[in-house]
């Protein structure tokens, strides 16, 4: 990772945590709005750049069309999330409650297949994954609080936020020639 790139990956995670501290200090409604918002405007963007890198590149790949077809979910997923504002904050808790909880296992066995191959990478992914099943838990117990859903969001980016600023401390796996 060059210099340029830690520096961006710090100051992406710092600008992750004050907002997320943001939302957790000063809880309303337009604060809910602003989180679907970016909800919808992530999921989206991932969803174009995995559609991009298989119309330029995976389509020649082996399993490059796993590649679209993810892709298209997650722009789905994007329109879906758009479309949540205005219902009630039950069902953004549900939504929440799925993506994490499903997250959270993929990354808990993603993790136990590297601890079978790589020393190091598993711990984070573990670690990752049990925080995200535990923010699911923490979403169904309390369902029935108005804020639940922008606390909950907000403890997920505080949490990427960490790892991301750690790892941009973190010795890359390969090296690299500037």
């Amino acid at each position: 990772m060059t210099v340029y790139q830690r520096i961006k990956k710090i100051l992406f995670s710092l600008c992750m945590f004050a907002v997320a501290l943001f939302f957790i200090l000063y809880p309303s409604d337009t604060a809910y709005k602003v989180v679907v918002a970016i909800l919808s405007l992530g999921l989206a963007i991932t969803g174009i750049k995995d559609i991009v890198f298989y119309f330029t590149m995976a389509r020649h790949m082996v399993g490059g069309k796993m590649i679209l077809i993810q892709g298209v979910i997650i722009l789905d997923f994007a329109m879906i999330t758009g479309s949540l504002a205005d219902v009630p904050k039950i069902y953004i808790l549900l939504y929440l409650i799925g993506i994490h909880a499903f997250s959270g296992v993929v990354e808990i066995l993603r993790a136990m297949e590297a601890k079978k191959t790589v020393a190091g990478p598993w711990k984070i992914k573990f670690s990752h994954g049990v925080v995200n099943f535990i923010l699911a838990i923490a979403c169904l117990i309390f369902i029935r609080q108005s804020n639940t859903a922008l606390i909950i969001y907000s403890l997920g980016l505080m949490y990427s936020a960490v790892v991301r600023f750690l790892s941009a401390f973190g010795r890359t796996a390969f090296p690299v020639i500037e």
